[in-house]
């Protein structure tokens, strides 16, 4: 046996877009432990969310995530309407729902490209990375921002897509299509991309129900989750679209789930284009002028898995409470099994292929006064206090 080691990686690494601490604790080349450590990059969004209006709350929310921007407010957006027990247009709903594909198709071009950088294999990401350059302009066409869409309101969308934008829209997207078929020939066929990526990172369909993962990091394993099926909103269920599964559960099934999914948002996001011209005298929102007491709570299908978000109304005009569950807090628990047993050079595109966002992760580990640099509060003390202010709200609710 060879001599134990510890290689980190990270806080700050060439691998990782964000900071994060990932300790492998190695015998030779192979990994036999791994831990993490987060809290590098904490903003107290779920604090700031209550001291923001609810229409403000919007373009935070929008920032926990730059990849993801679109996904957040979706989720906010279901917990407020159901608080206020309201159905948005339909017009409201395609036109979130394009919003919310194009969200999809960048973010796993993006994804595919960093994937060949990691393991050498530049053409790969230089390719990804031009594909993904026209969607951004369509977002910028259409919401005047290439990130951080300001779309979404309590009650609808802020903009409506002019029927005069429609065929240029259409015209990019066929090329995006095009594009995506190159891409994904070179994937699906390249020898260098198998012999890297297949067998390595294997998750089980046990594994994923044992760690809880979602999004494409389940549905490479097998586990045919997605909000967008299971607990439909927007536009979701007006169209006709399949979840995309996989089962051998490696690095090259997670590949393949992203590259394919793309196909399915281009055909949603063609059906709600379609719908958008033949109803264009549609509204694209309803007035809400005040939102009651109560509890919502919203999911959304983000390009990594199920985002969530609970909020706590006391009839003000902020939320009283509001908790915020991304992707990627439960998929990165699932390095601990994919990465064990590992080569070393195995293990960075192992952590990658679940597609992190060590943002979305953050919590706070311990509450310090800045001036005089004394702890007043450590994680323990500090959710037994959330969870005690979380009680005397659903209380006052009640």
């Amino acid at each position: 046996m060879g001599s134990k080691f510890l290689i980190p990686i990270g806080p700050y690494h060439p691998l990782q877009e964000e900071p994060e601490l990932f300790k492998l604790y190695c015998e030779g080349e192979i990994v036999r432990d791994i831990k993490w450590e987060t809290g590098y990059n904490h903003r107290g969004i779920e604090k700031l969310s209550e001291s923001k209006t609810y229409d403000q709350v919007f373009f935070l929310v929008e920032r926990i995530c730059g990849i993801c921007s679109t996904s957040h407010p979706f989720a906010f957006a279901n917990a407020v309407e159901e608080i206020c027990r309201i159905e948005i247009p339909d017009r409201a709903k395609y036109i979130r729902s394009i919003i919310g594909e194009f969200e999809r198709i960048h973010s796993h071009l993006l994804w595919v490209g960093l994937a060949g950088h990691f393991l050498g294999y530049n053409t790969v990401f230089m390719w990804a990375w031009k594909y993904r350059e026209p969607v951004l302009d369509l977002f910028e066409m259409i919401t005047g921002n290439r990130n951080s869409y300001a779309m979404f309101k309590v009650g609808g969308v802020r903009r409506d897509i002019e029927a005069a934008k429609i065929p240029a829209i259409r015209k990019i997207l066929s090329e995006v299509k095009k594009k995506t078929d190159l891409l994904t020939g070179a994937v699906m066929d390249d020898p260098v991309i198998h012999a890297r990526t297949k067998g390595v990172g294997i998750l089980t369909k046990e594994d994923i129900i044992d760690f809880g993962a979602v999004g494409p990091t389940a549905r490479a394993s097998g586990v045919a989750i997605d909000v967008r099926k299971d607990d439909p909103y927007a536009a979701y269920p007006l169209v006709n679209w399949k979840v995309i599964t996989a089962e051998e559960g490696d690095v090259f099934a997670k590949a393949k789930v992203r590259l394919l999914e793309m196909y399915e948002s281009i055909s949603i996001i063609e059906q709600c284009l379609d719908r958008l011209l033949n109803e264009k005298e549609g509204e694209i929102e309803i007035k809400v002028k005040n939102i009651p007491e109560g509890i919502g709570m919203g999911r959304a299908e983000a390009p990594r898995g199920e985002v969530f978000h609970c909020v706590f109304s006391d009839g003000s005009n902020s939320p009283a409470r509001h908790k915020i569950r991304a992707p990627s807090y439960v998929n990165i628990a699932t390095f601990k099994k994919s990465c064990i047993g590992q080569s070393i050079s195995d293990a960075t595109i192992s952590l990658a292929a679940v597609d992190p966002c060590y943002c979305c992760t953050e919590r706070l580990a311990v509450a310090i006064n800045i001036h005089t640099g004394e702890k007043i509060m450590n994680g323990a003390e500090i959710i037994k206090a959330s969870a005690q202010k979380t009680r005397e709200i659903m209380t006052k609710i009640k």
